[in-house]
């Protein structure tokens, strides 16, 4: 009985589950702590597909914001001081470290190591 009805949510998983678990096993093969185990104020080293990449406008103080998921959730990281990294766009999948700060809306890393994956082919 349990395992049919593992066969059913198999079955009937959406696209976006599917694609979120696949991720899910790329990024624990890198090594890293997934997004949703990450506690506040730790040293945390994630992984994951840039989802959005947001700049601010030119008269505000410098900063590069993106959306870092790895299947099991997300991650806001920001640059501050910097306009741009080479390298770093939507679709690019990367490592970053650095001490995380929660808050009960959103998680974020300001200014972490990165890592640059190699691209999917």
């Amino acid at each position: 009985m349990i395992a049919l009805a593992k066969r059913w949510r198999r079955w009937t998983r959406s696209q976006t589950d599917v694609e979120a678990a696949e991720l899910q096993d790329e990024m624990r093969e890198v090594g890293v702590v997934p997004i949703r185990d990450c506690n506040h104020g730790a040293l945390v080293c994630v992984a994951g597909t840039v989802r959005v990449v947001t700049l601010r406008p030119t008269q505000l103080t410098p900063a590069l914001e993106i959306e870092l998921f790895d299947g099991s959730g997300f991650l806001t990281v920001i640059w501050l001081g910097r306009r741009r990294i080479p390298g770093i766009a939507t679709g690019r999948r990367m490592t970053i470290s650095g001490r995380l700060i929660c808050s009960p809306d959103a998680r974020v890393v300001y200014n972490p190591s990165y890592e640059l994956l190699p691209m999917a082919v």
